[in-house]
């Protein structure tokens, strides 16, 4: 990747491609002609199967002018899954990278496929050959559709994401983002993420590597689309020291950052982060998983107090913010409620619980509209209590309303009558210099009902050894906290975005048991 480029104007990039935000606004337009053309206009769901890319970005803000509807696909999607996904979302219409053709063409019989041919910066980050990346000869290209349209002169009020849960349990289930209102276009909400949440203003420039069919990452780089003057910068792909390298040599001001890069970075040799001129970032902010006080300090140590954390939901949007200052004094904290958001804290039974108690967090966010799930309207009700959404994590509030988030509902381990939150055990092991990657969850136990198992991804050079991780808890955790067993693996099933899915670790462990978590 060659991280240098002209930074004089506001721009459009991919690395591989640059085009002045007056050129991308024309080519989107452009694009948006292309959409209807084929009939992909207002309201049509169009799904989408791109890494990052200056396509993507286009193919973004086309369906967003077009009024279209774009159905986010993960693009390590299966066959399979990619077929339920548009059948679920009725979408007629498919817009994929060419190389990822071949192995999706059992799900693309009586759709209408577009096709984006990979540059050379996400061939060589994929270690993509030239005969896949021209892979499907038989589909149209998306520059040539564009290229041979006018510009719309009329755009349409954007439309919100159509989003899948990752499928790792079960079918993917589509969370449907509802209007803010009547008539009302949806980039009026980005334009309020952009100045209230992201502080973008004109001269500012973003970039991520997250991958921008998740719905935080593709939301802030949709919001840095629609502010004036702003540069946006994707990289195709996160590389740790690529990273830092392209921070300095575009002089970054606002980032968009997943915890598991910034380990990934802080695992650097000391040499390697201290070369880079990180002086222009103004504004990193995270969301999407847990993101520890260890973590946090060790990164607000190296690169000043620039850190915001925001605790969301695909379902409901960004609920929470917290700034570095924030978060050092009150270690843990995922931040106040904004926007107008309001939180409560219930029970099992749904009930209101007091400042300090855990219970499961449930949320209401008019700003970002309603939802509901696709073609299943009783999940939405069974979610929702008091006016308020919960999407299954458990926390509990402070005196003055700070919200802290214990662990997924669903993650969290019973053992002999205690709750134990895998994110908290994570965060310490993630410190040990021996552990490049780790993921705690529950197993079977006779006795206790569960326990606590550790999925270790050792770092270089470190010869793995289950006593040394044990012994690097004593004095950190509580000793009914401590992993009864400790796995190894090559590496962890982790997507881009740093969400790992644990039911593969926990299968092995569950296949034969008479309940399953």
């Amino acid at each position: 990747m060659n991280p240098r480029m002209d930074t004089t104007d506001a721009v459009i990039s991919d690395f591989d491609a640059r085009l002045s935000r007056d050129a991308f606004e024309t080519r989107a337009r452009q694009g948006a002609a292309a959409l209807r053309a084929i009939g992909a206009g207002e309201d049509v769901p169009v799904a989408v199967i791109l890494r990052n890319d200056l396509a993507h970005l286009e193919v973004m803000r086309a369906a967003a002018l077009a009024g279209a509807v774009i159905v986010a696909i993960n693009w390590h999607a299966a066959a399979e899954e990619v077929a339920a996904i548009c059948d679920d979302s009725g979408a007629r219409f498919l817009i994929v990278h060419r190389d990822l053709i071949d192995a999706l063409r059992p799900a693309l019989d009586g759709r209408k496929v577009i096709a984006v041919r990979p540059g050379m910066e996400m061939r060589k980050a994929y270690g993509i050959a030239a005969v896949a990346a021209e892979a499907g000869a038989e589909f149209p290209e998306w520059s040539v559709l564009v290229d041979a349209r006018p510009p719309i002169e009329q755009r349409a009020p954007m439309r919100p994401f159509l989003r899948y849960t990752s499928g790792s349990t079960g079918r993917p289930k589509g969370v449907r983002r509802l209007q803010p209102g009547p008539r009302k276009d949806f980039e009026e909400v980005l334009q309020r993420v952009a100045t209230e949440m992201m502080q973008l203003e004109p001269g500012a420039r973003f970039l991520t590597a997250a991958p921008i069919y998740h719905s935080a990452p593709s939301t802030l780089t949709s919001a840095a689309m629609v502010s004036p003057g702003v540069s946006t910068l994707v990289a195709p792909r996160f590389e740790p020291e690529g990273f830092l390298a392209l921070i300095e040599a575009q002089r970054i001001t606002h980032i968009y950052l997943v915890p598991t890069m910034m380990s990934r970075m802080l695992k650097l040799p000391e040499p390697t982060r201290t070369r880079y001129d990180l002086s222009s970032v103004r504004f990193c902010v995270s969301t999407g998983s847990p993101w520890s006080h260890d973590l946090k300090r060790a990164m607000i140590d190296w690169w000043g107090p620039v850190f915001w954390e925001s605790y969301g939901a695909t379902e409901i949007g960004f609920m929470t913010m917290v700034s570095s200052d924030e978060a050092m004094a009150r270690p843990g904290t995922a931040g106040r409620m904004q926007m107008g958001a309001s939180v409560l804290i219930l029970d099992a039974d749904g009930r209101k619980l007091p400042a300090g108690a855990v219970g499961e967090i449930h949320v209401r966010m008019d700003a970002f509209g309603g939802f509901d799930y696709s073609n299943d309207p009783a999940a939405r009700a069974e979610a929702e209590k008091h006016g308020h959404y919960s999407v299954g994590d458990l926390g509990w509030l402070d005196e003055d309303g700070y919200l802290f988030i214990t662990d997924r509902k669903k993650d969290m381990i019973i053992s002999g009558g205690a709750n134990i939150f895998p994110a908290e055990i994570e965060g310490v092991l993630m410190r040990a210099p021996f552990v490049y990657d780790v993921a705690v969850f529950g197993a079977p136990d006779p006795e206790f009902g569960e326990q606590v198992v550790a999925a270790i991804q050792p770092a270089a050079g470190w010869t793995p050894d289950a006593a040394q991780v044990l012994a690097y808890l004593d004095g950190k955790l509580a000793r009914f906290k401590h992993p009864r067993i400790v796995d190894f693996h090559d590496a962890l099933p982790r997507e881009d975005s740093g969400k790992v899915f644990k039911p593969r670790l926990r299968e092995p462990y569950w296949k034969d048991a008479k309940r399953r978590i």
